[in-house]
């Protein structure tokens, strides 16, 4: 059986052969969920390690090329999301456009990325408040936030919206103060704490445009889409949005610009503030730069702001895991336990399993972070590109299909401009980033782990469809049979 044998043959999918869940979310917390899911360690602490590769000016560049890249993929998935505003958006537009086998793979790649990165964050909010409590084991912190997030996600999707409208916030207004004080601090307006002359923008020269070539920008590519990621959850909630044909796109729009503006700006005070040799032994950049600033309690209010970083990420995480696992239980591919839903709409049972896999994401980084939780890293780092892959190459089905209907792009609520450039670009751009894994023996490993995992998810999809189906032609005959 090929893959085409089992792609639906059936038009577009319509909003209304999907039973729908609640649809309380707004533009202000679609747009917050997508800032909240980018904002998090990605920005707060590789950009050290980026700026030690590539130098200031190159790291610049780098962020501006993920910036890029993460708009190219928004206007796909935005097309796809206002044409079919469904709930675990990926596995449906993959499944529909490319193939059952790439749907079903999509999935577990990012089902496996959001349940490890809730596991890492429960990880990191246990060691946040640590640094204030420190005879306070982790696990109990642990604990604490697992119940706090499981709550936020298991009433109603309204409590989870608001709250990571709140968590997100507190991270946006930081970057603001963040940009502000460290431009006047650039400028010589604040005077540095170790009394040194103001830098200007010096730093960003500072040794040539490339001191280390142009090879380091290639490596960083996949370190740089990684702190990008979580844009694309503005496709998971697509389907408990209110009015997605307006919300879905001024969410695209607003939330690329202001991702610009944010991880662009605060590069360049960073790059400015921090030299090379410097920004590469780091831990944090941000720490060091709110010190040189002069701002009190630097440390105390950096560790609230991870603190409350790695809360939202597990939140969000744990949120689009629970639509994955749901949106594959809805399709046979699961349990049909895994798809149930409370008097709400919200998939408990999709989220408790998420949940499970994020506690024993955390047990591995504890007592196996050599072995399994490394392979888990390696696979989420290849998995984010890999997912923005499919976006582009299901929006290129997609106008494919709509031509074969008799459509045009005219005809949708919304639709990308520049079609086929869009999605064309995307596509290079991100196996461009593939490619830069073979260059760095310590990234390399996301392809050994990545690759064979999503070929065995190839391979078992239709030994697992065969099943499904079987069971589905039982029901329909013991059906028959009754009538």
């Amino acid at each position: 059986m090929t893959e085409a044998d089992l792609t639906p043959k059936a038009p577009l999918v319509r909003e209304d052969e999907h039973p729908q869940f609640e649809r309380t979310m707004k533009a202000r917390h679609l747009i917050m969920l997508s800032l909240g899911g980018v904002i998090g360690t990605g920005l707060f602490f590789n950009t050290g390690f980026v700026i030690g590769q590539t130098g200031a000016f190159g790291t610049v560049v780098a962020y501006l090329i993920g910036a890029l890249v993460v708009y190219l993929v928004m206007l796909s998935m935005g097309e796809l999301c206002v044409a079919m505003p469904q709930t675990g958006s990926f596995h449906l537009y993959a499944t529909t456009f490319i193939g059952p086998r790439t749907g079903f793979t999509v999935a577990w790649l990012y089902w496996v990325t959001c349940t490890v990165s809730v596991g890492t964050s429960l990880t990191g909010a246990g060691l946040a408040m640590q640094y204030w409590f420190p005879n306070v084991d982790v696990w109990i912190w642990c604990l604490f936030y697992c119940l706090l997030i499981l709550a936020m996600n298991v009433f109603t999707t309204k409590f989870f919206a608001e709250g990571e409208f709140i968590f997100s916030l507190i991270k946006v207004i930081t970057i603001q103060v963040f940009i502000i004080a460290g431009g006047l601090a650039v400028f010589g307006v604040i005077p540095l704490s170790d009394g040194s002359p103001a830098p200007y923008f010096s730093n960003l020269t500072e040794g040539g445009l490339f001191p280390k070539g142009l090879l380091p920008l290639l490596t960083t590519m996949i370190a740089v889409n990684f702190a990008f990621s979580g844009t694309e959850l503005i496709g998971v909630a697509a389907g408990e949005t209110q009015n997605p044909e307006k919300v879905i796109p001024m969410a695209v729009r607003t939330t690329v610009v202001r991702l610009v503006l944010f991880f662009i700006g605060t590069i360049v005070i960073l790059a400015a503030l921090l030299p090379m040799e410097e920004a590469s032994i780091l831990k944090s950049p941000f720490v060091t730069v709110f010190e040189r600033i002069g701002i009190p309690y630097a440390a105390d209010l950096f560790n609230f702001v991870i603190l409350t970083a790695v809360i939202s990420a597990a939140n969000s995480n744990l949120y689009a895991a629970g639509r994955m696992i749901w949106a594959l239980a809805h399709d046979g591919m699961l349990p049909a336990w895994a798809s149930k839903r409370t008097k709400r709409g919200l998939p408990v049972n999709a989220i408790m399993l998420s949940m499970l896999g994020g506690w024993l994401a955390l047990f591995t980084s504890v007592f196996a972070a050599d072995t399994v939780f490394v392979v888990l890293t390696a696979i989420v780092g290849f998995s984010v590109v890999a997912v923005w892959i499919a976006i582009s190459v299901a929006h290129i089905g997609f106008r494919r299909q709509l031509k074969a209907e008799g459509k045009s792009a005219s005809d949708l609520a919304w639709h990308s401009p520049l079609f086929p450039v869009v999605p064309v670009l995307a596509i290079i751009l991100c196996s461009v980033a593939f490619i830069g894994l073979l260059f760095d023996p310590e990234q390399r490993l996301a392809l050994y782990f990545g690759v064979p995992f999503a070929a065995a998810c190839m391979i078992l999809y239709p030994v697992i469809a065969r099943r499904r189906d079987a069971r589905r032609e039982a029901a329909r005959l013991a059906e028959a049979g009754r009538h």
